[in-house]
């Protein structure tokens, strides 16, 4: 998964003629940390990737190698099948122990759907970025314990549990146990015209959980 996911990197950067330092820079990463994620020598964390897919502007149909870079995107519609198998569910699996799971949804451009496993002692990013992005956050943790901190506030999440929150507002989730914690999360409206980025945004989970809607939609299988 790490040569692949190097490769559609590598080969969205060249379709859109963007240099790797010019990329490199616009991701705020270094580029030798991006030439190592293009050829594979590493695997990037959460906030690596969701830098390099905002400044590329690429989906996950890209990144997991489905659909060309320079493919342009068909129109959503409804999956032909009701039902999406555990092996036809695309994967991410980040440094940092955070791993993305793409689940069911219809056609519906402003839905994503995710089921989200944390390691003891993942996060959402290495250096506790706190995230904001378009759209209401709704989240349910199946097993383990998950804390959130939003604004100025940190709450524990144990199974069962359940968030809603204006994902606008600066949020970060860590693993603090030393038990895996998993949760589905669905992010209503995030893509909304108005949820470009503007200079100087936060990058987040929502760069690639974009185009999640549009995998599902795609899929005939």
């Amino acid at each position: 998964m790490t040569a692949q996911l190097g490769e559609c990197i590598r080969a969205a950067r060249i379709a859109r003629g963007l240099s790797l330092r010019a990329t490199a820079a616009e991701a705020a990463i270094s580029p030798s940390l991006l030439s190592q994620v293009e050829t594979g020598k590493v695997q990037p964390s959460v906030s690596t990737l969701y830098a390099i897919v905002s400044c590329l502007g690429i989906s996950l149909d890209e990144v997991l190698g489905n659909r060309p870079p320079a493919e342009v995107v068909p129109p959503p519609r409804m999956r032909s099948r009701p039902v999406q198998e555990l092996a036809d569910a695309p994967e991410i699996v980040m440094q940092n122990g955070v791993t993305w799971r793409s689940l069911a949804v219809g056609g519906d451009e402003g839905l994503d759907a995710v089921l989200a496993t944390y390691e003891p002692g993942a996060a959402s990013s290495l250096d506790e970025t706190h995230m904001r992005h378009v759209g209401i956050e709704h989240g349910y943790i199946v097993r383990g314990e998950l804390t959130l901190k939003l604004d100025f506030d940190t709450f524990v999440l144990r199974a069962g549990d359940s968030l809603c929150f204006d994902a606008q507002r600066p949020h970060y989730y860590f693993n603090h146990s030393d038990a895996v914690a998993e949760g589905v999360w669905y992010i209503l409206g995030a893509r909304h015209p108005s949820a470009a980025h503007a200079p100087g945004d936060i990058r987040n989970a929502v760069d690639v959980l974009d185009a999640m809607g549009r995998l599902n939609a795609r899929s005939d299988v």
